[in-house]
């Protein structure tokens, strides 16, 4: 643990944990909607399936397609997402103060999210995080992506901090599942995206959090080994 008691490293799902990129999201899947002649789709229908990925979010959007050639909307649907990338997403309220907070007590934090690289690592300069930001692994950054414990095991090699020192919070079961396999201690990020099914007191993380403000208090945090 840092001396304010937060740990040493804290880890981050990046959409639905600590951006709410869903309105980027929305905007991608109504421009391809649009250019097939159909309506837009609501946020609130699109929501539930950004953290599950472009092709959960393409199913949501074209559910009558077949799975073939709903395949083959992902690349124009990651073209037409780095356009749109960071022009209509925001922080979640609390985050900014949160990794003040992490920062102030000595913390590291970084990013491992299964977002391909090259878009996660666009959208840091918009936020004011390419140099606070310790390590960032993307989805394609590594021979496995979350639920497998590698990105976790990596991310903390990288920034030289022992895996028991991290804690990764995240928003959905594949976050919590990763760090369990990596013996990371995890947090679920209540606030973000989950469909109407999912139960995340069932996930087995540590804690789970409400709302990213509470992490402000070093209390929220689970408890690691000691210095």
């Amino acid at each position: 643990m840092t001396v304010a008691g937060f740990p040493r490293a804290a880890l981050f799902d990046l959409d639905g944990t600590l951006l709410d990129s869903a309105p980027d999201m929305l905007a991608t899947a109504n421009r391809m909607l649009a250019a097939r002649g159909a309506g837009p789709m609501t946020l609130d229908v699109l929501r539930p399936h950004v953290s599950k990925g472009a092709r959960a979010m393409l199913a949501a959007a074209f559910p009558e397609m077949e799975q073939a050639p709903r395949e083959a909307l992902v690349p124009e649907f990651l073209a037409i997402y780095q356009e749109e990338l960071g022009r209509h997403s925001v922080l979640f309220d609390g985050i900014a103060e949160m990794l003040v907070a992490l920062e102030a007590a000595g913390s590291t934090w970084g990013i491992v999210t299964n977002k391909p690289e090259y878009l996660a690592r666009d959208i840091l300069p918009q936020l004011g995080w390419e140099t606070r930001c310790a390590v960032l692994i993307g989805g394609d950054t590594l021979a496995e992506k979350k639920p497998h414990p590698l990105p976790l095991q990596v991310a903390a090699e990288r920034i030289g901090i022992a895996i028991a020192d991290c804690v990764y919070v995240g928003d959905d079961e594949r976050d919590i599942q990763s760090a369990r396999a990596a013996g990371m201690p995890s947090i679920a990020a209540l606030w973000g995206y989950r469909q109407a099914h999912e139960e995340p007191a069932q996930w087995q993380a540590d804690v789970m959090v409400e709302l990213p403000d509470a992490l402000i208090a070093p209390s929220a945090w689970p408890s690691i080994r000691p210095l």
